[in-house]
C-alpha cells in the first residue's frame, strides 16, 4: 500500500495551496466533463478515440475527487501515482476495479500506437477494415456504458 507521506517527499505528490484550488478544480471539473462528451460522441465515427476519452474522463474526475476530498495534486507518473492514492483513499473496491481496467484498456490502445509506428502499413491495412471498425464500435460502446459511466457515477457520489 502506498504511503501519502512518502509520496510527498518523494516530491511525486504535492497540497494544493490555497490560491491554485479553485482554477485546479475548475480545470478538472470542465476537463472530465469535455472527456466524457468526446467519448459519447464519437463511440460511432472513431471508436478508438472515444475510449481514450473516456478513459481520460475518469483519470480527470479522479483528480477532481482527490483534489477537492485531500487538497493533493499528482506531479509525477500521474497515471499510476492516480491509481495509487486512490487505493489509499477510496473505500469501494469497484471504484478501484473500473480505473484499473480503463487504464489497461488506455495502454493496450498506447501499445497498438506504438506498434502502428513501427509497421504503419501493415496495421493502417487491417485497422481500415469495416470488421475491425465494427468490433471497436462495439467495444467502444461497451467500455462507454459498463465502464465510464458508471465510474463517473460513482466518483460523483465520493465528491459529494
Amino acid at each position: 500500500m502506498v504511503n501519502i507521506n512518502t509520496l510527498l517527499k518523494e516530491g511525486k505528490i504535492n497540497y494544493i495551496n490555497e490560491l491554485e484550488v479553485d482554477r485546479y478544480i475548475n480545470f478538472f471539473d470542465n476537463s472530465y466533463k469535455d472527456n466524457l462528451e468526446h467519448c459519447r460522441r464519437n463511440i460511432n465515427d472513431f471508436p478508438r478515440w472515444s475510449i481514450i476519452s473516456g478513459y481520460y474522463a475518469m483519470h480527470d474526475i479522479t483528480k477532481l475527487y482527490i483534489a477537492k476530498k485531500h487538497r493533493i495534486k499528482i506531479e509525477k507518473e500521474v497515471h499510476a501515482i492516480t491509481i495509487k492514492i486512490l487505493r489509499e483513499i477510496i473505500k469501494d473496491n469497484s471504484i478501484l476495479v473500473l480505473l484499473e481496467f480503463a487504464y489497461k484498456e488506455f495502454l493496450t490502445l498506447a501499445n497498438d500506437l506504438e506498434e502502428a509506428k513501427k509497421e504503419r502499413v501493415k496495421v493502417q491495412y487491417y485497422t481500415g477494415t469495416s470488421f475491425l471498425k465494427g468490433q471497436y464500435k462495439e467495444r467502444a460502446k461497451e467500455f462507454y456504458e459498463k465502464t465510464v459511466i458508471p465510474y463517473i457515477n460513482k466518483i460523483k457520489e465520493e465528491v459529494k
